[in-house]
């Protein structure tokens, strides 16, 4: 029988990740660098090199037809907003809502720089075009559409050279979406080739800020996506591989290639959201349900936090900051975005982030990154600066002659010259002082990540255990988690590979919402429940268009609640098939125990008002159940690399060196140098032993400093203990 394999990819700023998983379970593994002029070589590159290799010795090579899915998550669409690079982008809105972009909310992430300013809209001023017409709060057509200025309007940006893509967002649309509807139906019919986003099919939602900045996001980046989905399944198909593409979105959930392209906006933080699905699979079976997520790769460093065994999930995000956060309290420094995410924090604290001093003789770490090209300067490519990758090497953390077992080269001696030329030589620090304030400093940027999923959500971190990945993340886990006050971590297998492997557990999702603004003494729970019903029925009807069969659909709702008079809502689940005035009771006690969890008060008045319904779709899928059985792939350097023999570098094997191999590592100025043991994770059982230890693998490197006990579970992960040995 032909061998069939699934393939998970995901795409970072350095390397690009890519998981096999057989139908015995097995998975295997690959790490190539990526490619940031076109992210789609670096996939098509890995896919080749793992076809042409087979899965190793005396085992039957995988021919193109064996690839029967592909699912992935892209960087793509971020890195357009954070580099201005999308396409040239046209608003119609309605008269007297052309600043809304400009306006935003009033919100300064930064209370004491007085040099803040907002982003500057996607959309220039003068792309932005009015037309006359009005609708009401409640649907009703105050000021008709005069299809002649429509046509006027699109002569206007018909005159305006290079618009790709065009948003359209018209008042109380999400009410009734008449007049958005005959501008779209102009649009289409006198310029056919151009992108468009409707702000009622992107964002069905009250407030008309987030509504319009979502729709342009999504028609910003649209183009892009298209353009690149388009390449990568080019790139496939010359190599024979015709099996379908899954993207993965914010929330979680993966959507097919097609649908992505019509609404990118969803799949913003696709990477981040993997990683927190694989490591929810993973702690729920092994029976942690508190956890915080750390995942370090090689420009920047994500957060989350899952709480009773499931997802905490928001409904903004801000896209585009030098903190990328869902939380609250932090909000203005970038795009923001109203759709279901996964609560996630991210910085600009990766392997590759650049380290420099500022002006005031201060040593700064990121958001600046050398990126898979240069890369580190340990990498020898060019690079001067100094990174935390050249800092961890410096310290001992790393192998001094090779990463990714052996297949790639680095130099020592090289991240010794730009520590000693950018920072030790200006500061007055030894090399090794300098090297080590980088690496703590990395660590302070993390924790501040951390907090905005934990601390300002009203959680405490102690509470939880980390659970630490990426290429980076276990190297400074221990460090963190002691900042934290977190006395366990846990490391899974395959922990530069995990976000990929998340993406073989995802299920296909799709999210709607609808507003109902109405308070929740006074209305009538069977007007809530045909609202519901016909949410279902469309995205039921999404699941069949995409070939899905309907008795594979599960629904689950959830309402988005806030006291009377105010301006923002939380979500809270809803349990029950049917909604029931006992149902609405429970969302309001649900919605006052969030709101005193976040907040630590209670209204006084109890009077709430449901803002909006939302429903998601969800359509499973059979997946690995856990990284555990991955072998080791080829090398660094895609296809050039090798794929490693028997007992070279796996998951569950050596990386280098043999029995009694150690080196000198730098634990702090208390510890000093410290001879210490290089191990694998196959040399760990379930009987804890002492730090200090170094454990290398093909795709990432643990450090378990003086102080810390370690020990492998049942479930492969290596678990680390503060406050022992």
């Amino acid at each position: 029988m032909k061998r069939m394999v699934r393939v998970g990819v995901d795409i970072g700023g350095t390397f690009t990740d890519l998981v096999f998983a057989g139908e015995d379970g097995g998975l295997d593994r690959l790490k190539v660098p990526s490619t940031p002029d076109d992210y789609s070589r670096a996939i098509a590159q890995g896919v080749a090199s793992y076809l042409s290799g087979g899965v190793g010795p005396g085992t039957e090579r995988v021919p193109p037809g064996g690839v029967n899915e592909i699912v992935h998550a892209t960087t793509v669409a971020t890195n357009a907003i954070l580099e201005r690079r999308g396409a040239r982008t046209a608003l119609v809105t309605t008269d007297g809502f052309r600043d809304v972009l400009e306006l935003r909310r009033i919100r300064i992430p930064f209370s004491y720089d007085l040099g803040w300013e907002k982003p500057a809209p996607l959309v220039e001023r003068y792309l932005r075009f009015e037309v006359r017409e009005r609708i009401d709060r409640d649907g009703a057509v105050l000021t008709p559409l005069d299809d002649e200025e429509v046509a006027a309007v699109i002569d206007r940006i018909a005159a305006e050279e290079g618009v790709e893509s065009i948003a359209v967002c018209l008042l109380h649309a999400y009410r009734n979406p008449a007049h958005e509807r005959a501008v779209g139906e102009a649009l289409r019919a006198r310029r056919p080739g151009t992108n468009l986003s409707l702000s009622h099919e992107v964002l069905p939602e009250i407030k008309e800020f987030e509504r319009t900045s979502t729709t342009v996001v999504n028609a910003y980046v649209a183009p892009l996506i298209g353009r690149y989905l388009e390449r990568l399944r080019e790139s496939l198909h010359a190599q024979d591989v015709a099996a379908p593409i899954l993207v993965m979105q914010s929330n979680g959930g993966l959507v097919p290639a097609r649908t992505a392209v019509h609404q990118p906006v969803t799949i913003i933080e696709s990477g981040p959201a993997a990683g927190v699905v694989a490591a929810a699979e993973l702690a729920r079976r092994a029976g942690h349900p508190n956890v915080i997520t750390l995942d370090m790769g090689g420009t920047t460093t994500k957060a989350s936090i899952i709480e009773g065994g499931e997802m905490l999930r928001a409904t903004e995000y801000e896209v585009g900051s030098p903190v990328s956060v869902s939380s609250r309290l932090v909000r203005g420094s970038g795009y923001l975005l109203r759709i279901p995410v996964i609560d996630i924090s991210e910085v600009g604290a990766g392997g590759g982030s650049i380290a420099a001093m500022d002006v005031g003789g201060a040593v700064r770490v990121g958001p600046r990154s050398a990126g898979a090209d240069p890369g580190p300067a340990c990498y020898g490519r060019g690079n001067a600066d100094p990174t935390v990758t050249d800092a961890n090497l410096v310290l001992g953390y790393l192998r001094p002659t090779s990463l990714a077992g052996g297949a790639l080269r680095i130099d020592r001696s090289l991240a010794e010259r730009a520590v000693n030329g950018a920072l030790a030589g200006r500061s007055g620090l030894s090399v090794t002082d300098a090297a080590y304030g980088v690496h703590l400093i990395a660590n302070s940027n993390m924790v501040r990540a951390i907090k905005s999923v934990s601390v300002e959500r009203g959680r405490d971190p102690a509470h939880f255990i980390l659970m630490a990945f990426g290429g980076a993340g276990p190297l400074h886990a221990c460090g963190v988690a002691r900042s934290l006050g977190i006395g366990t971590v846990l490391v899974p297998p395959a922990p530069g590979l995990f976000s990929a492997f998340g993406l073989l557990r995802a299920e296909v999702e799709h999210h709607t919402v609808r507003t109902v603004l109405t308070g929740t003494a006074t209305v009538e729970p069977a007007a809530v429940q045909r609202i519901i019903d016909e949410m279902r029925d469309d995205l039921v009807a999404r699941a069949r268009e995409e070939g899905f069969d309907a008795s594979d659909v599960a629904c689950a709702a959830s309402f988005d609640l806030r006291y009377a008079g105010q301006s923002s809502e939380i979500t809270v689940g809803i349990d029950a098939p049917r909604v029931d005035e006992d149902v609405l009771r429970e969302a309001e006690r649900r919605f006052e125990e969030e709101y005193e969890r976040t907040y630590g008060h209670r209204g006084a008045v109890k009077a709430f008002e449901l803002v909006n319904c939302r429903l998601v779709a969800r359509i499973a899928r059979a997946g690995p159940s856990a990284p555990r059985g991955a072998s080791g792939g080829g090398g660094a350097e895609g296809a050039a690399g090798a794929r490693p023999e028997a007992g070279d570098a796996g998951a569950e094997g050596r990386t280098g060196g043999g029995p009694g191999e150690s080196r000198e590592v730098w634990f702090g100025p208390e510890r000093g140098w410290i001879d210490t043991p290089i191990i694998a994770r196959d040399d760990l059982d379930a009987d804890a032993r002492p730090g200090p230890a170094i454990v290398e693998e093909y795709d990432s490197t643990v450090v378990v400093p003086p102080g810390w006990s370690m020990h492998r579970d049942d479930f492969g992960n290596i678990v680390l203990r503060m406050g022992a040995g």
